[in-house]
């Protein structure tokens, strides 16, 4: 019985991770736009190529002192494994001294820590950045007493995304 439910779990994340990559135009909102959509994912467009969008994310990155753990092609990993997929990469990142005040709030948070943030390219060639909202995750996991370390974490992410929409 494990073994099926186990089996049932991962189809049932894969069917969500398909929906989490839909980004229908009336679901797309600003880095800085205040109102998000009830699955806490905030989208927002970048003014550059694929190759360039991940550039100037983790060249800000570096520039912020923030650790760059890894750029995960999830295109070439579909293309290893037969699937045609649009551009995508995960950038994996974080900062330890900040990430840790959420683990020690309550250790479940770990799924949401390090940061990913996902940049891929949609039908017609744009490139969009996506990421959970950093006051999602904190109602997500009922954190109440890290409300200026969410605030700093949101203000970072909307400033390394900032950093690939002008």
């Amino acid at each position: 019985m494990k073994r099926r439910q186990f089996s049932n779990v991962v189809a049932g994340l894969a069917a969500l991770s398909a929906i989490a990559l839909v980004v229908p135009a009336s679901r797309q909102v600003d880095a800085a736009d205040a109102t998000l959509p009830g699955d806490g994912i905030v989208r927002a467009k970048s003014a550059y190529p694929m190759a360039d969008t991940i550039d100037r994310i983790t060249d800000d990155l570096k520039a912020k002192n923030i650790i760059l753990f890894d750029v995960i092609d999830q295109a070439k990993l579909g293309r290893d494994a037969g699937i045609d997929l649009n551009p995508s990469a995960l950038v994996v990142f974080g900062n330890p001294p900040l990430g840790a005040q959420f683990l020690t709030a309550k250790a479940e948070s770990g799924l949401d820590w390090p940061v990913r943030l996902l940049v891929f390219e949609d039908s017609e060639g744009q490139v969009w950045m996506a990421y959970t909202d950093f006051q999602w995750i904190a109602r997500r996991h009922n954190i109440t007493n890290r409300v200026e370390q969410f605030a700093m974490a949101s203000e970072v992410i909307a400033s390394i995304v900032s950093s690939a929409t002008h």
